[in-house]
């Protein structure tokens, strides 16, 4: 080798003549010869080289490099990479174009390197003060934000904290869906963004917004994934328009005209003029309610042009098969009718639209729909009660797979009925702090005494009566309240458990919470500071979470982040319904769980089904092959008890332990336990 390199170096070698710095590698990337021109650019001394590689390059295109050695010792002519990073002795950089040309001496393979620093038009400093004119630009023109690749907020600029209301210091970790009214379709618009980034690829369209004020404004986005020479995303950048001045006056435009421009239906101002004269009149009549299903996914494989063609083409196909009938367009895919036809003829409709279909370039476009039929007066609705009921009821049906027009029931609509009353007083009761907590027990069948409760939010209105969990909590997620009730519940279990540790008690208490809650970044921040405003000791406090919680945690890192923040603080994770939701146990290696429970309808037949045994049996056993804590939930008999313990399980909670009690209850209970061991 010693040959090889004196060679090269001599004052004769052909290859210290060339005019560019170069050098020599063998094929593990290590530098083994350096040019003088290399020298005098670079910095680096050939003995520097000689001793150690210099950082010329950096460490992934070193890699990259090595990694294509084949590829250069087996092409005869020689390979080009464009806008390398390269780094000088004394700190600075430089970008360049390299060659790479392979030869072999003495049998010995190698890879020369040619830096062409003269090849790119500008200098660094030149292309950086270029795009630091350009981003000035955009930032004087544009609202401009930044996002992580967990979709959180990691700066904004000063255009956009004025329009959204948002301060420098609060804005930063907010989650790109925080951005969005809380309400599923709107959710579901930044859900498709988010997906388009992911995949490396870019949104540009007009959304609605909501500022932290709650006020909706509308913007013309181009969200974009920023990627480095390695085509890695780095973050993702949101350029943002405001427009809703120009959508204030279009709205207002269609009001007057009455007319859906793009499909010349009826527009949702007059169809909500019409419901409200036929409820003024006490008229019977069927609102149906009509979506193009799987309508973003056509949005992404047809140009604008193509898409608004599909729109005209399905408002044909409306208007031919119910002629005669008051049909409006009230969204980018989704129709309303007002009709007296019977239910059989209405739903016919997607026959007709299979027998019927639309082409466009002489292709067929695959549409199917669906859509949901409520009938007035059966509920007493006004226009934006009908269409509101219409939009969550219309989700069941896509869930269950579209395709079809559901026809709501008298019980139906008298639940959706209540539904709409509930989300009314809901926001009252917690504005008023009408709710309150009951405390559900859980028995340490080791110890047998009283170690953690359970709190379950209650509410008992004047007008609704009580209603139940299964109830509350499902609207209160649609209405994005969830929130509202979880910061309730965390106040109310620190102040409790506090209260109750310094009484003597050191049990802990669990509150159930949404992963809505902890895609704000500030989420550590907010327990740490209600644990501390009632000195409460962070061990006395559990998070219970489900399945579905789980599983999309495990995707934001952020997230995972948060939760183990708060464990090495001493808060205790807890996964509830164990069993039930999904296949992936990825979670349990991710996120830091102390404890399983394992759901309340596995116990329900334990006794009767000794397959359900094993079941129960094998789940306590892997939960204690990740040294978890297992609670089973559900129990209600003295039969579930024995067995339970007889198989391993760690803890019990259930109406045979104790029903859900309040405060003075669960004080008493444990003042009972206490007398007992002193007794003994």
């Amino acid at each position: 080798m010693y040959s090889i390199e004196a060679t090269l170096d001599s004052s004769s070698s052909i290859f210290n003549n060339i005019p560019y710095p170069a050098f020599l590698t063998d094929k593990e990337g290590n530098i083994i010869w350096w040019s003088r021109e290399a020298e005098r650019h670079f910095g680096f001394s050939h003995d520097d080289v000689k001793v150690e590689n210099p950082p010329l390059l950096d460490s992934s295109v070193k890699e990259s490099f090595s990694d294509m050695y084949d590829t250069y010792s087996h092409n005869e002519d020689p390979v080009r990479f464009d806008s390398i990073l390269l780094y000088h002795e004394n700190g600075e950089n430089s970008i360049a174009s390299i060659v790479a040309k392979s030869f072999t001496i003495d049998h010995y393979s190698f890879v020369i390197f040619l830096i062409d620093l003269d090849h790119l038009p500008k200098s660094e400093e030149a292309s950086f003060l270029e795009l630091q004119a350009i981003k000035k630009s955009l930032s004087d023109s544009y609202m401009v934000v930044y996002l992580d690749k967990e979709g959180l907020i990691t700066n904004a600029n000063s255009q956009f904290l004025k329009k959204s209301n948002w301060t420098p210091k609060r804005i930063l970790g907010k989650s790109f869906w925080q951005m969005f009214p809380d309400t599923s379709e709107h959710q579901m618009v930044a859900t498709n963004i988010m997906k388009l980034l992911r995949k490396g690829e870019s949104f540009q369209g007009t959304i609605e917004k909501i500022t932290k004020d709650g006020i909706n404004y509308w913007v013309e986005l181009l969200a974009i994934p920023v990627r480095d020479t390695q085509n890695n995303t780095l973050y993702y950048l949101l350029l943002e328009e405001e427009i809703t001045e120009k959508k204030l006056l279009q709205s207002r435009l269609e009001k007057i005209a009455y007319v859906d421009t793009e499909t010349g239906l009826m527009s949702r101002h007059r169809l909500e003029d019409i419901v409200t004269e036929y409820i003024e009149e006490k008229r019977h009549f069927s609102f149906v309610f009509i979506t193009i299903d799987q309508f973003y996914t056509l949005r992404e494989i047809f140009n604008d042009q193509t898409e608004s063609k599909l729109l005209i083409e399905f408002a044909k196909r409306l208007k031919v098969y119910f002629e005669d009938t008051t049909i409006a367009r009230v969204g980018r895919d989704e129709f309303a009718l007002i009709t007296p036809l019977s239910d059989w003829y209405i739903q016919g409709f997607t026959n007709y639209l299979r027998q019927n279909p639309i082409y466009l370039n002489n292709k067929v476009i695959p549409i199917t729909i669906s859509g949901v039929i409520t009938k007035y007066p059966e509920a007493q609705h006004s226009y934006l009660h009908l269409i509101k009921a219409s939009n969550t009821t219309i989700q069941k049906v896509k869930q269950e797979g579209g395709g079809m027009i559901a026809s709501l029931s008298q019980s139906e609509h008298n639940k959706l009925s209540r539904t709409i009353q509930i989300e009314k007083r809901l926001l009252e009761a917690l504005n008023h702090r009408d709710l309150h907590v009951m405390y559900l027990p859980q028995k340490d069948l080791e110890s047998g005494k009283i170690t953690a409760v359970e709190a379950l939010v209650r509410w008992e209105d004047e007008v609704l009566g009580v209603i139940s969990p299964e109830e509350l909590i499902p609207i209160a997620e649609e209405t994005g309240l969830i929130n509202e009730i979880g910061t309730f519940m965390l106040e109310k279990c620190c102040e409790q458990a506090a209260i109750w540790h310094n009484k003597g008690f050191p049990i802990k208490v669990s509150f159930n919470s949404s992963i809505r809650e902890f895609r704000d970044k500030n989420m550590v921040k907010t327990i740490r500071k209600v644990l501390e405003k009632y000195d409460c000791p962070p061990e006395a406090l559990q998070i219970e979470f489900t399945e579905k919680f789980a599983l999309e945690a495990e995707a934001e890192k952020s997230i995972i982040q948060q939760m183990q923040t708060l464990q090495q603080d001493g808060v205790t994770f807890v996964l509830d319904d164990f069993g039930t939701g999904y296949a992936s146990l990825r979670y349990l290696q991710l996120l830091p769980i102390s404890q399983l429970k394992i759901d309340k309808s596995f116990i329900g037949s334990l006794l009767q089904q000794e397959k359900l045994q094993q079941l129960v049996q094998g789940l306590i056993q892997f939960g204690h092959s990740l040294s978890l804590r297992v609670v089973a939930e559900g129990v209600e008999s003295a039969e579930q008890y024995s067995q339970l313990e007889q198989i391993g399980c760690d803890a019990l909670q259930g109406y045979y332990i104790s029903r859900p009690i309040s405060t003075k209850e669960v004080e008493n209970l444990l003042n009972k336990e206490a007398k007992t061991v002193k007794n003994i």
